[in-house]
């Protein structure tokens, strides 16, 4: 306890940049629509995140070797405060795009001081705690983040400065800390082609997950509104399929420490499928519908990543698995960085279920490629444990790593 409580200053900056950045996306989405934005520029806001949030993973190792991890994360923070605190300032589809690319820097930044810090101060002994600690504030502070939106009005000064004090507040925990700064750990190399040449279907699935998670996060509040919801009640869209995600962790981790883990993919596609399905023919029917079915899309599609990792993961040496999470990460951005957009475009022109069908599409070619892999694909000699794997940052490899790890490694 007296260890978790020395943490406390990187848990409490953890669940305040998830507060600020959580409601950021949904205000963003019901602000541009108030502002008369179209689809695809809302869409845009959600690719310019995600391409903010690669330029943060690759240049924060190094900010941090220049400057120190106090330094580096109060940078990162006034990025995401200059993003929030603007919004009200130009209203131009194209200049919060330019914002939201500060925000996701903001965002990857952060978390790698975070993480950084917190991978010197895990021992043998405390490793298991306090990763799980690290993971429920950070799912919790993210759950909570999406209710906010019931409470923010769209297209305010007030509301975006209320999320901009809220992410300054971030940097009074780790600035005013007494604890000296670790040494700068090593920033793995971002080499791709590892995660292809490994598993060919981690690559493809971590594609697929953007797709559902970043896709439905951004796009999400635009079908909310469109099938009649109020904002109170897209909070709550939001949050069930958060809630879900976080549910889905036991019983998938569950089964894909048991069974091949092709095969899992194979049945959470199937379910992704189905959800779909729900949510584009029932969901607005009422506000509990779409609700309920968010819910269950969160329950079958929020694993995706975590399961593809566990499955790439079974076929590298201890030493590889900081470059292979890394490179994962690199194929989740880029799928998240173009998903948002055509959502959009595809919203736009095709109605809002045409979100799901486009998810659903996505899955479908993942349960086609899964069965492939089955009969083609390399069966691992040992298995690692499932690690429920947060996006955060490029360092999430090493914080983790002991978790993977092989007997006799």
């Amino acid at each position: 306890m007296r260890l978790i409580l020395s943490l406390a200053p990187l848990l409490l900056s953890v669940v305040l940049l998830q507060l600020s950045s959580g409601g950021l996306g949904p205000l963003d989405a019901l602000s541009g629509l108030a502002e008369g934005f179209s689809s695809q520029q809302i869409g845009l806001l959600g690719s310019a995140h995600f391409l903010g949030f690669f330029l943060g993973c690759w240049w924060a190792p190094r900010l941090m070797g220049t400057v120190g991890h106090a330094r580096a994360f109060a940078a990162f923070v006034v990025f995401g405060a200059i993003g929030l605190m603007a919004h009200m300032l130009i209203v131009n589809a194209y200049v919060w795009a330019g914002l939201r690319i500060l925000s996701g820097l903001c965002i990857a930044g952060s978390y790698t001081v975070i993480e950084g810090w917190l991978m010197v101060r895990i021992t043998k002994e405390t490793r298991g705690r306090l990763t799980g600690v690290y993971r429920l504030t950070d799912m919790g502070a993210s759950l909570t983040s999406q209710l906010l939106i019931g409470f923010l009005t769209p297209a305010s000064y007030a509301s975006y400065t209320i999320l901009a004090l809220v992410c300054m507040t971030a940097i009074l925990p780790l600035t005013l800390t007494t604890a000296a700064q670790p040494a700068m750990p090593e920033a793995p190399r971002l080499r791709p082609v590892i995660a292809w040449r490994t598993s060919p279907l981690a690559a493809v699935a971590v594609i697929v997950s953007a797709l559902s998670a970043a896709t439905f996060r951004m796009i999400g509040p635009l079908y909310g509104q469109a099938v009649g919801l109020d904002a109170r009640q897209i909070a709550w869209f939001l949050a069930l399929f958060v809630l879900g995600g976080a549910l889905a962790q036991i019983p998938v981790g569950w089964l894909a420490d048991r069974f091949d883990r092709r095969r899992v993919l194979v049945g959470i596609s199937l379910a992704s499928i189905a959800s779909c399905a729900a949510s584009s023919l029932t969901g607005g029917a009422s506000a509990s519908a779409a609700q309920i079915n968010a819910f269950f899309f969160g329950l079958a599609t929020y694993p995706v990543y975590s399961v593809a990792a566990a499955h790439a993961h079974d076929f590298v040496e201890d030493t590889q698995r900081a470059e292979l999470s890394a490179a994962l990460l690199f194929y989740y951005a880029i799928g998240a960085i173009f998903a948002p957009y055509v959502a959009a475009w595809l919203v736009t022109g095709y109605g809002p279920s045409a979100l799901f069908v486009m998810i659903a599409a996505g899955h479908v070619f993942l349960l086609i490629f899964s069965l492939g892999r089955i009969r083609v694909g390399r069966v691992p000699r040992a298995r690692t444990a499932y690690v429920w794997a947060p996006r955060t940052s490029f360092l999430i490899g090493r914080l983790t790593r002991w978790a993977r790890a092989k007997p006799g490694e």
